[in-house]
């Protein structure tokens, strides 16, 4: 009788966390991303320790973000069906506390009224198996000022038919980022906001490999793999465009990149060459 007590009074008090624990840990299976590695194809600006090139690697991704920008210069994430779940959109978009003494920390408040959306990189919807991965995506250093119809419109149209390409044996690495000075938002053409602390960006890309063997990282990537690589004016007037009309090569990316910003980036630095002067050169068509 004293047990059944002892429950009686523990249960109503324990029994809440417990299911916020067991929701937000087994929504979806993650011992696939025991060892993640969102640079499995390489670390396209050889991000460090500069202040304009900061490597940031988190659970959910990796990033090389600018201090000077107030924004990464890319955000690379690994995505296959175990990341993906039913973990509520958190919208808690925050300040990043990691970010080194002497790094403006951007909070959400940074955006407002400033006539662009707070546009995520690492999309919300490719980190739904838990809460905690799904709330990583609203840190300020995966986030630009981005047009509300580039953001909303063709960004997001590819956003989704990205995820319509994961299945059970497929594996997606996915590297997206912003260059240039000057973008059009509803308030018309900005160089920066924030008192001058954030630089909008005139462009905004991605590109996508398409893996059919999960965890195998740059292994698996052969000269007929698919590789997406889209170059997107960061404006207003794009919300009804298809993503596909703005594919380029990666080469072609790699180049318009190095030249804007003085940077070296190569993309898929840890595939062999020889695979990467086929698959880079090649522009996607399906």
């Amino acid at each position: 009788m004293q047990k059944s007590k002892f429950f009686k009074v523990i249960l109503p008090i324990a029994l809440p966390a417990a299911i916020f624990t067991l929701f937000n840990a087994v929504q979806k299976p993650i011992t696939a991303q025991s060892n993640v590695n969102h640079l499995a194809l390489g670390n396209p600006t050889n991000a460090g320790s500069s202040f304009s090139n900061l490597l940031l690697s988190k659970f959910q991704y990796a990033t090389s973000h600018n201090c000077f920008r107030g924004t990464p210069n890319w955000v690379s994430w690994q995505l296959n069906s175990s990341w993906l779940g039913s973990a509520p959109r958190q919208d808690d978009f925050r300040a990043d506390t990691t970010l080194p003494s002497g790094c403006y920390r951007v909070t959400t408040n940074s955006y407002t009224g400033s006539g662009f959306d707070r546009g995520h990189m690492a999309p919300s919807a490719d980190r739904t198996n838990t809460i905690a991965n799904n709330s990583a995506t609203f840190l300020m250093t995966n986030i630009i000022p981005q047009s509300p119809d580039n953001n909303q419109g063709v960004w997001a149209s590819l956003e989704n038919y990205t995820r319509s390409l994961v299945t059970p044996t497929t594996e997606l690495y996915i590297i997206a980022g912003s260059y240039g000075t000057g973008g059009t938002g509803s308030n018309g053409l900005t160089n920066t906001i924030d008192s001058g602390r954030i630089t909008v960006p005139a462009r905004t890309y991605k590109v996508i490999v398409i893996l059919n063997k999960p965890n195998s990282g740059a292994s698996s990537v052969t000269n007929s793999t698919r590789v997406i690589a889209v170059d997107i004016p960061n404006t207003q007037g794009v919300r009804n465009a298809d993503w596909r009309s703005y594919r380029i090569s990666v080469d072609t990316l790699e180049s318009r990149l190095t030249s804007a910003t003085g940077t070296t980036y190569n993309f898929l630095s840890n595939v062999p060459t020889s695979v990467q002067n086929v698959i880079e050169a090649r522009v996607d068509n399906l």
